[in-house]
């Protein structure tokens, strides 16, 4: 991906394209985004993961089994009564479907993190690999400097010489034409 370029050496970057080339270096492995795949169930299962860990799922469940309980308890109803088999195979059956889509949702998070954290190393090892090349490119333009003024300082002795000599070629001339070749 191109990004125009300023005046200055650094791209620009406008506020729409910035945070696909803020993850450039993660476009490759953007295949991984999602845990289960791609299709409607995947979208749905890893919706569903995640919505487990929410503080909604918390107090909603809290609020459901505290009305279960209380329904149960004060005589409303009697489709559960003490020790509450059904709320407890309730529990089972959510906890079976629940741990292997929270633990599949974990390994596939574990594996794009360690993907991005392979890119962001690369990206590192690219910004390394440039700034080195900077360095000597720029202990060679240092070297080339340093000649310039090696040969500008003999130029300026050169030059120094030259003006003595012309100096005194002219006292001797103007000697001699101003007395008489004596």
């Amino acid at each position: 991906m191109e990004t125009p370029k300023t005046s200055g050496s650094a791209p620009a970057v406008s506020p729409v394209n910035s945070k696909r080339y803020h993850y450039r270096f993660h476009l490759p492995h953007v295949h991984l985004a999602t845990v289960f795949g791609g299709d409607w169930f995947a979208l749905k299962a890893e919706a569903f993961a995640r919505f487990f860990g929410t503080p909604v799922f918390l107090i909603a469940q809290t609020v459901i089994v505290a009305v279960w309980i209380g329904l149960n308890v004060f005589g409303f109803t009697s489709f559960d009564i003490y020790p509450f088999v059904f709320l407890n195979l309730a529990f089972s059956l959510q906890a079976a479907y629940a741990a292997p889509l929270i633990l599949l949702a974990q390994t596939r998070q574990a594996d794009r993190d360690k993907v991005h954290a392979e890119a962001d190393a690369q990206h590192r090892e690219d910004l390394a690999k440039a700034s080195e090349e900077r360095q000597i490119l720029a202990a060679k333009e240092n070297a080339v400097l340093a000649e310039l003024v090696r040969q500008n300082t003999q130029l300026t002795e050169i030059t120094r010489k030259l003006t003595e000599r012309i100096e005194a070629l002219t006292e001797e001339m103007h000697r001699k034409v101003v007395d008489g070749g004596k």
